[in-house]
């Protein structure tokens, strides 16, 4: 890997980390927001929640200076900056590839358009399922379509949900189509150029890991 390489992989590592505790401050606060609590403080954040409060300071001064010494963080205008900057305060849609029964769960999931992810469109090469929709609602086109139906959707998020066998030419098809941020399902490692964004969510490691910490604990 050039040293160059080695910069960009170590940036894009500090950014995921850092987006991903954001992620997990915006729930706190959207728990806290529903309940009514107007302020909080960083240490009163992480004690309830179980954070670093010297983290989440840190974290936050990346981005500006949102709170008052001594009297905390405006609960709901908090809230509202970390959605601005994890670009939440818009509608974002999203494509998934693979019209299984991971796929059609995945489109199906209320949750997802509550946070502004907007599943707008299935994809699948089986002619039996192309013209169908998820119980939801959601159309499946053909994968053939899928430039197409990006281009008029303006989706800037791909989800692949095939099998592993198929991921590889699934993701080389996202990617031709001009979306530059793709969420994997299919376990193994995949393959995209510079300027594409690509997040795994394994189940299977993650039962792995389960997993671990069962045996881990029947050892004792």
């Amino acid at each position: 890997m050039s040293p160059s390489a080695k910069r960009r992989s170590a940036t894009d590592q500090v950014s995921d980390l850092i987006a991903s505790r954001l992620s997990i401050y915006l729930r706190c606060l959207s728990a806290l927001d529903s309940t009514g609590v107007p302020k909080i403080s960083s240490s009163a954040l992480a004690h309830q929640f179980h954070l670093n409060a010297a983290q989440i300071r840190k974290d936050l001064a990346y981005f500006g200076e949102f709170g008052v010494r001594g009297v905390g963080y405006s609960v709901p205008e908090l809230r509202r900056h970390l959605r601005g900057i994890l670009g939440l305060d818009r509608q974002i849609n999203v494509a998934i590839v693979g019209a299984g029964n991971l796929g059609l769960a995945l489109a199906d999931y209320p949750g997802f358009r509550q946070e502004g992810f907007n599943i707008v469109a299935l994809f699948d090469t089986l002619a039996g399922k192309v013209g169908e929709r998820s119980r939801g609602g959601v159309p499946i086109h053909d994968v053939k379509e899928l430039r197409r139906v990006v281009t008029r959707n303006k989706i800037s998020i791909g989800v692949i949900a095939v099998p592993a066998s198929a991921a590889q030419l699934v993701a080389n098809t996202i990617v031709s189509s001009g979306i530059r941020a793709i969420l994997n399902f299919s376990p193994g490692s995949l393959s995209v150029p510079a300027g594409v964004k690509l997040k795994n969510a394994d189940l299977t490691v993650s039962l792995e890991s389960l997993s671990f910490f069962l045996a881990r604990g029947n050892e004792g």
